[in-house]
């Protein structure tokens, strides 16, 4: 028997797809690059849209706040959709999941497409975030599919899809929207999307028997999506009504009743949405807890606050949004899109946890540099575009894998699931902190705000110390 992939043996279970021998040559080419296409229909939907953002609400009418739903509902969605659906095909097959959530964000896009109002476009957006277990469901394809050898160098390459195409698909989104308005936007994103789930469904391996017997613990996954909903508006309403205010502390009340019910619900059933004996221990808490950390960390310095120094007249650089997001957002994601295989590569050789341990020291010596000098334009250039390698490349690159690696092989679809939440989760969390800071617009406020965006790095550095090392033949 050939063995590769690294879910756990300690349990029993049936065959799994990682128990076939692995494919080779010119078929890894292809599971790849259809594989791809599909977490691609994802990144369109993510980063396309912003740019249309005015256009939707001038069009469609509404608020500043009631626009911003169209990308808040849509990474909510995207958080439960990656935890409940990845762990779904543990019960029903990779590729039938896999075709039924572009099928579903296709359906998603045709209503955006079509929407004569806000409230439908909303709509179609949940929809749409469906299209987030792609990425998930994708790492463990790769994991089931490739040899150890070839997995860190392709899941490389599909993480590097995760920081945008290339950073250019921004500013096609920009263009199509300002020519043509938003729902050009759609229309290409349908055609990607219908595209890739017909290249899914041809050319992915059959599905082979199910990896978890049992049923799908729905009780579970209600209880989490319910805590995750709750968490995304604790983070949201903290951030601009305060964190001690009436619509903060019930948010997180109710993050802390569903979590606690989580907990009750996963201890009574046979085959858990995820297991807690898995999720106390080292296999899981620090890496989930790790994430969340590193994107509340680098995330809001160079998503958020860098941008807001970019674009500031009088203390800042007082640059336009084009020009922002070409010096301070496109570069670090060019660099992402040949340094994230490099790092699935240098990971198989040298070991992910001391290649993730390595990105986060530079990454913090990168954010130290910011921090110091913040109203240097060409040296925060410059450390962002660093960041680009050990963020982009050698942090996420290793996240996104031991976020396979570690799941157990009873559920190696749960651990992806969640690690992908913990994403949207640190993300909105890392600006919710800093946002105060910068938005005074001083240098003293954004020198605070990216302190705490360096501390809270050195945090997620500190719990990576706790993450368990996968099998030796992947350390």
């Amino acid at each position: 028997m050939v063995t590769h992939g690294v879910q756990n043996r300690e349990s029993a279970g049936p065959p799994a797809a990682s128990d076939a021998p692995p494919l080779r040559g010119a078929r890894v080419v292809g599971l790849v690059a259809t594989l791809l296409l599909g977490v691609i229909s994802f990144q369109l939907n993510a980063s396309m849209v912003t740019p249309a953002l005015p256009d939707m609400a001038e069009r469609l009418g509404g608020s500043v706040d009631d626009i911003a739903q169209v990308s808040s509902l849509f990474f909510l969605a995207g958080a439960i959709g990656g935890v409940v659906l990845s762990r779904i095909s543990d019960f029903v097959g990779r590729r039938k999941v896999l075709v039924a959530v572009l099928a579903v964000t296709a359906v998603g896009t045709l209503i955006c497409f079509l929407a004569p109002n806000l409230p439908v476009l909303l709509i179609g957006r949940v929809l749409q975030g469906a299209s987030s277990a792609a990425f998930q469901i994708a790492y463990v394809i790769l994991n089931e599919r490739l040899s150890a050898k070839v997995f860190g160098t392709a899941l490389g390459v599909l993480t590097a899809i995760n920081g945008g195409v290339g950073g250019v698909d921004g500013f096609f989104g920009g263009a199509l929207s300002d020519r043509y308005g938003f729902r050009a936007i759609f229309a290409v994103i349908l055609v990607v999307g219908v595209l890739a789930a017909v290249c899914v469904a041809l050319f992915i391996p059959k599905d082979r028997p199910s990896v978890t017997a049992g049923r799908m613990d729905w009780w579970g996954a209600g209880a989490l999506s319910v805590a995750l909903y709750c968490v995304t508006y604790f983070v949201s309403h903290g951030s601009s009504d305060g964190w001690t205010s009436p619509s903060a502390l019930g948010y997180l009340a109710g993050t802390l009743v569903s979590a606690l019910a989580f907990g009750l619900v996963e201890r009574g059933r046979a085959t858990p949405l995820v297991s807690l004996t898995h999720l106390k221990s080292r296999r899981m808490w620090p890496l989930v807890t790790t994430t969340v950390l590193v994107l509340s960390g680098v995330f809001a310095v160079i998503n958020f606050t860098v941008v807001i120094i970019s674009q500031n007249p009088d203390t800042g650089f007082g640059l336009s949004a084009t020009d922002s997001a070409l010096l301070f957002l496109t570069p670090a994601a060019l660099i992402g899109l040949g340094a994230a295989p490099m790092a699935g590569w240098l990971a198989g050789k040298r070991g992910w946890l001391t290649t993730l341990r390595a990105g986060l020291v530079l990454s913090i010596v990168a954010l130290c540099a910011v921090a110091a000098f913040p109203l240097d334009k060409w040296l925060v250039l410059a450390a962002v575009a660093f960041l680009g390698i050990t963020y982009n490349g050698l942090v996420l690159t290793t996240l996104n894998g031991l976020g396979v690696l570690l799941s157990p092989k009873d559920a190696p679809a749960a651990l992806p699931g969640l690690n992908g939440a913990a994403f949207g989760i640190g993300a909105g969390l890392g600006i919710g902190i800093v946002a105060p800071y910068a938005a005074r617009a001083t240098a003293g406020g954004y020198a605070t705000a990216l302190w705490i965006s360096v501390a809270i790095t050195v945090l997620a550095l500190g719990t990576s110390l706790f993450i368990a090392a996968p099998r030796p033949d992947h350390a």
